[in-house]
């Protein structure tokens, strides 16, 4: 190889995250081709048990903290201050930032040295999706952190559309993909499961904004229609607030609570249906797992939600933020025979081999960075 050739496959590249377990589960397959195109690749973000699977895979690690919640001046100027050490540190080519503050802070800095970087919105985020004072103020750090961007990736067109109606996204630079795709070896088809109760699954942080009020809610009516015929199984950590209701809940036999597992693959085998009630999302990985294993889905008919289900087809859609449309879905996959479930999670898995395999995002993604 010429010393031309190797010094153009030979970049650094520059990944801010806010966590370790999103970037593992989601981003692997992109981080492994960046390797395995002879890049060097460093992951500045906070430690965590996932940042020595992530080293194995080849990354050099930057112990970066951050506070992912709220807006302390103190804490994000100190950020802001970090990532500009690190710029001048690693000297990187390119730099890819994932979720609010790195794209802010993160798109800042590289924007102040010159350095290209290309920024990844996962979701808007409460402080857009709730409006007020907060959504100004996030507009406001956005559209200059967006402004010298290579690319700003999208997971849906509902997500690029509302900030492209603020004006913070540089026209002709935005790219819309299906979320981070799904990964169709790891999650392989597993077969539909035949006897038993009806087993509806939730897999993520049990809050508010994830609509656990609204499955709680709709959990009780089910349980006391079909009794031990359903199920209901919770996967995930929970905020505090949460925590007397879980323990009511479960005393009550209206929940099975499993705490977070790094593991979902058996969880998605014994379900019979997986449900995801949120008020919004950016692409959920949850919901491309479930349809690429074959399962059934009942989702809010929101952006991030909607493009993994073909409503009636593979899955139902329901009003986000309303029990009785939620329950009413769960009702409809009661009434279908175990043979009409397994077709519908059939062809949720048809879907994802379609149109949103993860080989196919990470290409587009490569592309895209022009590197």
């Amino acid at each position: 190889m010429s010393e031309s050739l190797r010094e153009k496959s030979n970049k650094r590249i520059l990944v801010l995250a806010n966590n370790d377990v999103g970037l593992y589960r989601f981003r692997k397959d992109l981080l492994a081709a960046l390797l395995g195109a002879g890049h060097k690749v460093y992951i500045s973000l906070p430690d965590g048990g996932f940042v020595s699977e992530l080293v194995q895979l080849g990354c050099r690690f930057i112990d970066t903290p951050i506070e992912r919640r709220g807006m302390n001046p103190i804490h994000d100027s100190k950020l802001f201050h970090q990532y500009r050490a690190i710029l001048k540190e690693v000297k990187p080519n390119l730099v890819l930032t994932y979720t609010i503050k790195p794209n802010i802070y993160g798109g800042l800095a590289c924007r102040m040295a010159h350095i290209p970087y290309a920024v990844n919105i996962t979701g808007l985020g409460s402080a857009i999706e709730n409006g007020g004072w907060l959504k100004k103020f996030v507009l406001a750090l956005y559209k200059p952190a967006l402004k010298g961007a290579r690319v700003v990736f999208f997971e849906n067109a509902g997500n690029r559309d509302t900030l492209a109606a603020t004006g913070v996204v540089p026209k002709g630079r935005d790219v819309v993909l299906n979320g981070a795709g799904v990964n169709l070896e790891d999650y392989p088809y597993q077969s539909y499961p035949q006897e038993g109760a009806v087993r509806f699954l939730f897999v993520g942080r049990v809050m508010h904004e994830k609509g656990v009020d609204e499955l709680f809610a709709a959990a009780k009516r089910m349980k006391q229609e079909y009794g031990g015929g359903v199920e209901f199984h919770i996967v995930g950590s929970f905020e505090e607030g949460y925590k007397p209701l879980m323990d009511e809940l479960e005393k009550a036999g209206v929940v099975k609570y499993h705490g977070y597992q790094s593991d979902m693959k058996r969880f998605y085998a014994m379900a019979s249906c997986v449900v995801l009630p949120s008020y919004h999302e950016g692409m959920s990985n949850v919901l491309l797992e479930a349809a690429a294993s074959g399962r059934p889905l009942i989702t809010s008919d929101i952006p991030g939600c909607r493009e993994a289900v073909e409503d009636g087809n593979s899955g139902y859609l329901c009003p986000a933020k309303d029990a009785n449309a939620l329950y009413g879905a769960m009702r409809r996959v009661m009434e279908l025979s175990v043979e009409q479930r397994s077709e519908m999670g059939c062809r949720g898995r048809e879907r994802m081999e379609q149109q949103f395999s993860k080989t196919a995002v990470v290409t587009e993604t490569i592309k895209h960075l022009e590197i």
